[in-house]
């Protein structure tokens, strides 16, 4: 970060079963100076052909942004209370609108040493631009084209992944020659990101790797674990499973990986 440039806080606290919690988590305590972002109403269009949590009108969210006070130049830590599973997609959409000066709050807020505060004073209009994207996207129907051209990575659960429950989508499995890597187990014991090498073995290194979810949404703590490893950039599959299933087309598959 370059001399006299600001660190802004986002805190991204959600729960997908109470769509209103982390707004209140907010209001009953945050890192001083930090600023609210729901998950549903900033970091995600409305539910509908594109899965449970397309991707937001770029334009809009980067006014969000701004009415929060965060300018082109700010370091900006995202964080929640759950493992990164909500601020990595943060992460990925500030880094998506091209602002590299994002961080994730390692441990989250269970780290974070000093007493929170409930004052909210409004903050100064921010000058938050989009500028050119550092990440990459894959829609379906590229991705259908050819699923063997590419190394799929789904960050569900292996339960959900192979079909054994699920909880949330109306129809379980995943999309076929996926693998399946948790996005929980990128976590150590406390809670905190594993080591890049550990990290490194979890994920391939080769290919033309697609990270994918439920709704996109934790596929972003695997993209995040791949850059802390030092792998290049994945694709985020936005869509994920909740639009795959959308269309009856789309091949899918139960079981293990493969």
């Amino acid at each position: 970060m370059e001399a006299g440039n600001s660190v802004k806080f986002l805190d991204c606290r959600a729960s997908l079963a109470d769509p209103d919690l982390g707004r209140r988590a907010y209001l009953e305590g945050h890192i001083a100076g930090a600023r609210y972002l729901s998950l549903d109403d900033d970091l995600a269009a409305a539910p509908g052909r594109g899965g449970r949590h397309p991707l937001p009108d770029p334009e809009a969210l980067a006014a969000k942004l701004r009415t929060l006070g965060i300018d082109d130049q700010d370091q900006v830590v995202v964080y929640d209370d759950a493992g990164g599973a909500f601020a990595a997609r943060a992460w990925w959409c500030l880094r998506w609108l091209g602002h590299e000066a994002v961080a994730l709050l390692d441990g989250g807020l269970a780290a974070w040493p000093v007493p929170l505060t409930v004052q909210t004073p409004p903050p100064a209009p921010g000058s938050f631009s989009i500028r050119s994207p550092l990440t990459r996207i894959i829609d379906a129907d590229r991705l259908s084209a050819d699923l063997t051209a590419y190394v799929l990575v789904d960050a569900r659960s292996e339960p959900r992944f192979r079909g054994d429950e699920e909880p949330i989508d109306p129809v379980a499995g995943h999309i076929p020659g996926a693998i399946c890597r948790p996005f929980q187990e990128n976590l150590d014991s406390n809670g905190r990101f594993r080591s890049p090498s550990v990290l490194a073995r979890r994920f391939p290194a080769d290919g033309d790797v697609v990270c994918y979810c439920g709704s996109g949404v934790t596929a972003a703590h695997n993209i995040v674990a791949m850059r802390h490893a030092g792998l290049p950039e994945p694709y985020l599959y936005p869509g994920s499973w909740s639009e795959w299933i959308r269309d009856d087309d789309r091949p899918r598959a139960t079981g293990p990986d493969g």
